[in-house]
């Protein structure tokens, strides 16, 4: 049972300077919102609110005495406008190619202001989930505690960029657009190694490896639970992450050490999409400018996606975050 709650914004400006109606919606879970540490979790490019409980899909990392314990935090979500989790039609947003990263933040930012939340124990993400924690703490530096991005950059590097222009074009010409530009996403957030592991060149059929049949199947999967618009959508916000607003790196210094929290950058070895190299040339950087940084790398062969697959490693290194917290809670 999804349990949205709405959260309604009438006339928000876009960065593009065009005004438009959106409904936030958001889950919580764990302790009543107000009464303990809030810990806000941003979903992934076809994820949603549902993070944990039935269907949750980071079950592995959060509930009942998990890494993120929710007998001592409130988990709440946001379903990034537009991607199509209410169900409500008229809530999926034509103009995709209106709004940013950085617009979601703003969105983000006005529902916690409405929840009258004014601080944040975490903020934590995978992929454009990462990116956007990563603009709600320029955007609002003094809101956050611990800044979790993970499998995500401060910045969509050119290769994310190119890599999204093809996805745009897929979603715009293909006959089976969903199904055709997700078997190519999903070449991206695996590895070659990692395929090699799954199907040593099996087949199905005669004429039919058993890598061409997953792939299928994760086209067909999303095909049947979500909207072209929304993944129009969800993919003009992967390409547009950059705390800099487009000034470029040498800025990313001068906005990044005026973020109060701690910054625990979580990369993956063997990530295709947000490379490895990059989050330690960001590390570097921002050790720089500030002291209170860490990053933590998932060793894994199925690249991107290792941040759902390999929870250990994941748990392992979140722990010291949420797990000192929780025992001065207890204390």
């Amino acid at each position: 049972m999804r349990n949205l709650k709405h959260i309604n914004i009438p006339n928000y400006r876009t960065k593009n300077g065009e005004t438009v109606a959106i409904s936030l919606s958001y889950q919580t879970f764990g302790i009543t919102l107000g009464t303990a540490p809030i810990i806000l979790v941003n979903h992934a490019l076809t994820g949603n609110s549902n993070v944990v409980g039935e269907n949750g899909w980071w079950n592995d990392l959060i509930g009942d005495n998990k890494c993120i314990d929710t007998n001592y935090y409130t988990i709440l979500a946001f379903n990034i406008p537009g991607n199509g989790y209410d169900d409500i039609r008229e809530n999926l947003i034509d103009n995709y190619k209106g709004f940013t990263a950085r617009d979601i933040a703003k969105l983000f930012a006005i529902g916690l202001e409405r929840l009258n939340i004014n601080e944040l124990y975490a903020v934590i993400g995978g992929s454009v989930g990462g990116g956007i924690a990563w603009e709600l703490a320029a955007l609002k530096p003094y809101l956050i505690e611990h800044l979790i991005p993970i499998a995500t950059d401060w910045k969509s590097t050119d290769w994310i960029i190119a890599n999204c222009h093809i996805q745009d074009a897929i979603l715009n010409n293909s006959s089976k657009p969903l199904e055709d530009a997700r078997r190519h996403a999903m070449t991206l957030y695996r590895t070659p190694e990692s395929l090699t592991q799954k199907f040593e060149r099996s087949k199905k059929m005669s004429t039919l490896f058993n890598v061409e049949s997953w792939l299928n199947y994760h086209g067909d999967n999303l095909s049947n639970r979500f909207h072209l618009k929304a993944y129009k959508m969800m993919n003009q916000i992967l390409r547009t992450i950059d705390i800099t607003q487009g000034e470029g790196e040498l800025r990313f210094g001068s906005i990044a050490k005026h973020i109060t929290a701690d910054i625990h950058i979580i990369t993956i070895n063997s990530d295709l999409l947000f490379k490895p190299e990059e989050n330690w040339k960001t590390f570097v950087e921002l050790k720089s400018v500030k002291e209170n940084v860490t990053i933590g790398e998932i060793k894994s062969i199925h690249g991107h996606d290792a941040f759902l697959i390999e929870y250990h490693q994941l748990a392992k290194l979140l722990r010291p975050v949420f797990g000192i917290k929780k025992k001065e809670m207890i204390a």
